[in-house]
């Protein structure tokens, strides 16, 4: 056992106090502390004055064993790591007297800081059109994976959505999250490298659990969704395979192998066991994606290319708050053809140069610009912008500027000019 006793310089603060001092003298060990837990022997006595060592309690916690003789409270510590998100200090989970009013209802500050790993589309208004097919099989791939201990069958834990470039995968699957009412947790191929060996690997573990306190604590449907996954994990020509690439791999092979069993680090225990939650992952060529990991049992696959009644109802839906009506939309699908889903939106976004341009012009010039958007005084106002009106002709010469930029792109590739010197 080993004693911390005041050290022997603070004698004379004790002399400054008699009250304290005497009680000092009275009980020798009132002012020590143990550091270690309940001795093998009731009969051990301190090296000082020989008098008995004092126990919290026969039966406190502090001192408790496990069955294999270590302290139970360091294990239970290790082994459940905090997974709560969304509980806290919050009335009607806690008594009401120490959840208090000075912070509003919710006592828990960080609360919403927390929340953010969690997507919700509040901030998307309007309408917007989901192509038939792809709902279906977005929503069948969820309701599968929350019924799935009532289906006989296997049911793959992750559904790969892949295509071409700019279809609309990623927005569409979170259109059809925000009619289901899902929040779902939101990761990018970015987030799937570190300098950390093991760290992207330990994150999704962790998106994964947070999604299931998700569903756990506030009742609301969730999924893990990565987009661009081959973007992160593909193996184009030569690229080398990281330690991370691999791990990350392992990691998903295992959530589709054991989805209610997910270890962040803590110790495994028996009673560890969470929701199962859907994932959803997006990409253009899952070809390049280790062959196990997209094998039939692991993932469902589903290759998503809009039919041209598909793209005229979005981008209608799209148009449509700018008097565009659906003819003049077919009229711009048919002059632009075998363009991606995200062509039709650049080519709106294109309208507002010149009107931007304007703008710039009426606050003062290019030279006034920073000082009037970061600078200018609190009662000082912007200039009213004013969008361009929509046209059937401002929308397909903008559509020409951009095909004419795509041209230049492939018809002139400036890095063999930079380095056609470097082959002699």
């Amino acid at each position: 056992m080993a004693l911390f006793n005041i050290p022997s310089s603070s004698s004379l603060f004790l002399k400054s106090f008699p009250s304290i001092s005497s009680r000092h003298s009275q009980h020798p060990l009132l002012l020590s502390i143990s550091c270690s837990s309940k001795s093998n022997s009731d009969d051990t006595f301190s090296d000082e004055n020989k008098t008995p060592k004092r126990k919290l309690s026969e039966q406190s916690s502090w001192e408790a064993k496990d069955s294999q003789g270590n302290d139970y409270l360091y294990r239970l510590g290790k082994e459940a790591d905090n997974m709560n998100i969304a509980v806290g200090a919050r009335p009607g989970v806690i008594d009401p007297l120490f959840a208090g009013n000075f912070l509003g209802r919710d006592s828990d500050i960080v609360f919403d800081y927390r929340r953010k790993v969690t997507r919700s589309f509040e901030y998307r208004q309007g309408d917007y059109y989901i192509a038939p097919l792809f709902l279906d099989k977005v929503v069948c791939h969820i309701v599968k994976n929350y019924i799935a201990h009532l289906i006989n069958a296997k049911v793959p834990l992750i559904l790969g959505i892949w295509g071409g470039k700019g279809q609309g995968k990623s927005f569409q699957t979170e259109l059809v999250f925000q009619a289901m009412g899902i929040e779902p947790v939101i990761m990018s191929a970015g987030e799937l490298e570190s300098e950390r060996a093991g760290e992207p690997g330990k994150l999704i573990r962790e998106r994964y659990r947070t999604a299931s306190q998700v569903v756990q604590n506030q009742g609301k449907m969730s999924c893990l969704m990565i987009n661009d996954i081959d973007a992160g994990l593909g193996r184009f020509g030569n690229t080398q395979v990281t330690v991370n690439n691999q791990i990350v791999v392992g990691t998903l092979m295992n959530l589709a192998d054991n989805p209610t069993r997910v270890s962040v680090g803590q110790d495994w225990r028996q009673s560890d066991v969470i929701n199962r939650i859907p994932i959803i992952v997006t990409g253009n060529d899952l070809s390049t994606i280790y062959a196990p990991l997209i094998r039939d049992g692991r993932m469902d696959k589903f290759f998503w290319q809009p039919t041209q009644e598909d793209i005229v109802n979005i981008v209608h839906r799209t148009y449509e708050k700018d008097g565009i009506n659906r003819d003049e939309v077919v009229s711009i699908v048919n002059t632009f053809p075998n363009q991606a889903l995200d062509f039709y939106g650049a080519l709106r976004s294109r309208t507002y140069d010149t009107s931007i341009s304007k703008w710039v012009d009426d606050i003062g010039g290019v030279e006034n610009l920073g000082n009037k958007l970061l600078k200018r005084r609190k009662n000082e106002t912007l200039p009213v912008f004013t969008p361009p009106k929509q046209t059937l002709e401002a929308l397909l010469e903008s559509g020409y500027s951009l095909i004419r930029e795509q041209k230049l792109i492939m018809e002139n590739k400036l890095s063999k000019e930079y380095m056609k010197n470097m082959e002699n």
